[in-house]
């Protein structure tokens, strides 16, 4: 099978399809590792309300690409940055996709995202007004029995101090949580907003901070996902975690060497590009439990490549790739997204896109993706 692609500088070639599809694999529950996939949504391309403005969702679509990773046996990260979550997704949708997946998925293993950006940064005077973000979101989320993840906030890196500033908010919010919560500590490439965050400028004072946390409050404390697309970073928090404290890695640049682990340890998953690699993770991570390393990296490594691709700078923009892929792949029929994403790539990225899927077997009906990318070029003047 082929399909004519442009070149950088529009100049069509054929390009030949040669992936395999990759059968889909069910996780155990026992899997060697924790995974969950950070899950997108599906805009409404039918909404009469501009782009701009609240989130309108396909509801089911939205819903069955859940279903589809609860059936990988994956775990479900829940309005997070992946769903653009505060580039898009406002708060009360939020809370209502949160609220969807609780009752559709009741046994999945699901982490929903809790944060402050129902408040506007400009708006925050003090800690008291970002506590009480925060606990508004906690309280909501809590009321459904459904597990959490601390998100960073923009409000709180904009209005503390100094460590300390940080240290006291986390430890109120600990202290109101009902069962252990996932940590996230997100770096400055995906949200600008969070430059020193933690109330220091550089790492190792940072990672003081949150070792400190950590900790602390380790009772209530499932694990952290650090997600600053460096490995040495991630592996050095990863080697100060105390006993039962999970380290959740959200490096996409790393994550097949990260999951794999080494003498001192190994990073569970909690990441993005789980969404459009769902199936490779599922077989990869079933393949490590089995004692099969060589088979998990087979499967995973060849997957890296496309990940760079779709988190490159600017990275905020990551989840424009992520939806390219869930529509070729027809788990939507359009690739129209939420806040007028599906614009914020060029062409020559969505044509690469479709090569490295195609080479690490994650068109599963490359027939179907033909088709689609053809569509998407003739929309481009592509004849």
């Amino acid at each position: 099978m082929k399909i004519a692609l442009p070149d950088a500088a529009g100049r069509l070639s054929d390009y030949h399809l040669t992936g395999t599809p990759l059968p889909e694999t069910r996780l155990p529950q026992d899997a060697a590792r924790v995974v969950y996939s950070a899950a997108h949504v599906v805009a409404d391309p039918f909404a009469a309300a501009d782009p701009s403005g609240p989130a309108c969702l396909d509801w089911e679509r939205t819903m069955a690409f859940r279903r589809h990773l609860h059936g990988l046996g994956l775990g479900i990260a829940e309005a997070m940055d992946t769903a653009q979550r505060g580039m898009g997704l406002d708060w009360p949708t939020a809370l209502d996709l949160i609220r969807r997946t609780r009752a559709e998925l009741p046994e999945a293993r699901v982490v929903n995202g809790v944060g402050t950006d129902q408040l506007d940064p400009a708006e925050a005077r003090n800690l008291d007004d970002v506590r009480r973000a925060y606990m508004d979101q906690l309280d909501a989320v809590q009321a459904l029995d459904a597990r959490v993840i601390l998100m960073a906030s923009r409000a709180l890196a904009r209005v503390a101090t100094g460590p300390a500033d940080y240290l006291r908010i986390y430890g109120e919010l600990l202290a109101a949580c009902d069962h252990p919560v996932v940590l996230h500590w997100l770096g400055e490439m995906f949200d600008p907003a969070l430059a020193g965050y933690w109330g220091a400028q550089g790492f190792d004072e940072a990672l003081d901070t949150v070792a400190d946390l950590i900790a602390t409050h380790a009772a209530k404390i499932d694990g952290i996902k650090i997600s600053l697309l460096d490995k040495d970073k991630e592996i050095a928090l990863r080697r100060r975690l105390p006993e039962g404290v999970r380290m959740y890695t959200g490096d996409d640049f790393n994550y097949p060497e990260l999951i794999a682990g080494d003498a001192q340890g190994f990073s569970h998953a909690l990441l993005g590009i789980f969404d459009p690699l769902a199936p490779a993770a599922a077989r990869a991570v079933d393949l490590l439990g089995q004692g099969d390393v060589a088979g998990f990296h087979r499967v995973l490594d060849p997957t890296v490549p496309l990940a760079r691709l779709i988190f490159r700078a600017p990275t905020p923009f990551y989840k424009t790739g992520v939806v390219f892929l869930a529509w070729l792949n027809g788990f939507q029929e359009h690739f129209v997204m939420v806040n007028g994403a599906q614009a914020q790539r060029p062409l020559p990225y969505f044509t690469e896109a479709f090569r490295q899927a195609d080479a690490c077997g994650l068109l599963r009906d490359p027939d179907l993706a033909v088709a689609r990318m053809r569509r998407l070029l003739a929309l481009y003047g592509v004849a």
